[in-house]
């Protein structure tokens, strides 16, 4: 089994996936938020270890049942990652935080999978509508919600 294995090819998994994980955290660190880049690194790149784990003690990528039987293990990644996702929300009285940057690390994960199965552009892709999300909807929402104030606050004048 492990003379099958292109260590090349698994360093290759892990640095992108950790790679993609930074980029989304820097974003983060810049918004000030309380997951930044370690933690997402660390999210995607662990989550890219646990699948390619699942596929080589399943038999292999060149196994199509191995492929097939590692999708338990991804599905207790996500499960995994829902608890630190929970950990992330913050409420205060009827305000409620960190759901998107919860929600971020969801998509992580799903990043670190993605990467872990060798599907390279569905985690780049995945990575860039996050960073879209977290940056130009960001300021799409501030803006529509400045502007609905200003809707409410003009018709009770």
């Amino acid at each position: 089994m492990e003379s099958t294995i292109n260590n090349i090819d698994l360093i290759i998994k892990l640095a992108l996936a950790l790679f993609l994980g930074m980029c989304l955290g820097i974003e983060r660190v810049v918004a000030g938020k309380i997951a930044g880049m370690r933690t997402y690194g660390l999210v995607t790149m662990g989550s890219a270890l646990f699948t390619i784990v699942g596929i080589i003690a399943a038999g292999g990528y060149e196994s199509t049942l191995a492929i097939k039987e590692s999708i338990r293990l991804t599905a207790q990644i996500i499960t995994g990652i829902g608890f630190i996702g929970a950990g992330l929300i913050i409420f205060n009285g009827a305000k409620v935080s960190g759901v998107t940057t919860a929600a971020g690390i969801w998509v992580a994960a799903g990043v670190g999978a993605a990467t872990g199965y060798g599907l390279y552009i569905l985690a780049i892709i995945a990575t860039v509508f996050a960073l879209i999300t977290f940056t130009i909807l960001w300021y799409v929402e501030d803006r529509l919600k400045i502007f609905i104030r200003a809707e409410i606050a003009e018709r009770e004048e």
